[in-house]
């Protein structure tokens, strides 16, 4: 699959999930790393948060309910958004854009949520940069993704990326998600995987 052709996928299968998506198999899926996320997010007491694949909000609505930060969301999807706009109200300022090139001012945040997300970036260097740059000398990165409990199956899911329908573009393991991440001039720490198929993992800027 093209990078072009999985950013379409993308959207669309968000934007036609999006008035379900808690009842979808993606939905349902990222709910084991909820949890783990909002505990990383409220440990850094951070003043401004961006959740970056914001989705329909979920991780927002919880971090809301405990943190008096500025909330802020982006998603490829304007479905998503309109969902999320629906939950959360005015107090969190989203927006529909590209992780590629993100609408915010240099190190504007103090922690960057990327949940369930990544796996569908065809272009990760250039948001890694993009998020290296909107985030704050000391900020973090909390990312947290599908997986797989063996090397062979990763390689066989990643092949297996081609015929995908949802612009799934690549799964990533334990060593290649820290090397990426150290390109990038991220630091990464606390690995944790999840239910043996997914994992949430601190970057922190260096």
């Amino acid at each position: 699959m093209s990078k072009e052709k999985a950013k379409q996928a993308t959207k669309k299968h968000f934007d036609e999930s999006a008035e379900d998506y808690n009842n979808s198999y993606d939905g349902k899926f990222v709910k084991c790393m909820y949890d783990e996320i909002v505990e990383r997010v409220l440990a850094a007491n951070p003043k401004s948060i961006l959740d970056l694949g914001c989705g329909n909000g979920n991780v927002l609505e919880k971090i809301k309910l405990k943190s008096d930060a500025d909330l802020y969301g982006l998603d490829l999807s304007e479905n998503m958004i309109e969902s999320a706009k629906e939950k959360l109200g005015a107090r969190v300022e989203l927006k529909v854009g590209d992780a590629e090139q993100l609408p915010y001012d240099d190190n504007q945040f103090d922690i960057i949520v990327c949940n369930a997300s990544f796996h569908h970036y065809p272009n990760p260097d250039q948001v890694l940069q993009e998020i290296h740059r909107v985030l704050k000398p000391n900020g973090t990165l909390v990312l947290g993704d599908p997986t797989a409990p063996f090397e062979w199956y990763l390689k066989f899911l990643n092949w297996g990326l081609k015929w995908s329908n949802s612009g799934d573009y690549r799964i990533y393991g334990k060593k290649e998600i820290h090397e990426l991440l150290l390109r990038h001039g991220f630091k990464a720490s606390d690995w944790k995987k999840i239910n043996h198929r997914a994992f949430v993992i601190n970057a922190a800027g260096i």
